[in-house]
């Protein structure tokens, strides 16, 4: 009777050690889903923070291209034409084109 008491007895111990490490995988399985569960947490709100961003950027950069366009005159009744503007632009290129070819400031010609 002492040895399958004895028997009894390491089977119990043997369970109790079993579940021992059962329960260290179950607490360790916790933590984990745990740190998964606050990355996906954290992820969500670096998302959310993110598209905010975008949305104010994109409300701050129609309202600049509004002020831009009434500052040009673009927009509107009574103010500066887009051909005006091409007309300046290129009344400068020329300018300068002859402002070069005449004093020879910015490349002197190799020709002379």
């Amino acid at each position: 009777m002492s040895s399958s008491r004895t028997a009894e007895d390491t089977y119990e111990a043997q369970n109790d050690q079993r579940l021992d490490e059962l329960h260290s995988k179950i607490r360790t399985l916790r933590g984990v889903t745990t740190d998964i569960y606050d990355d996906a947490e954290r992820q969500h709100l670096t998302l959310d923070d993110t598209g905010n961003a975008f949305s104010s950027f994109s409300t701050s950069l129609a309202q600049s291209s509004r002020r831009a366009a009434q500052a040009f005159g673009l927009s509107g009744a009574g103010g500066i034409r887009q051909t005006r503007i091409i007309m300046y632009i290129v009344g400068c290129f020329l300018a300068l084109w002859l402002v070069w070819k005449t004093t020879g400031i910015w490349w002197p010609s190799e020709s002379a």
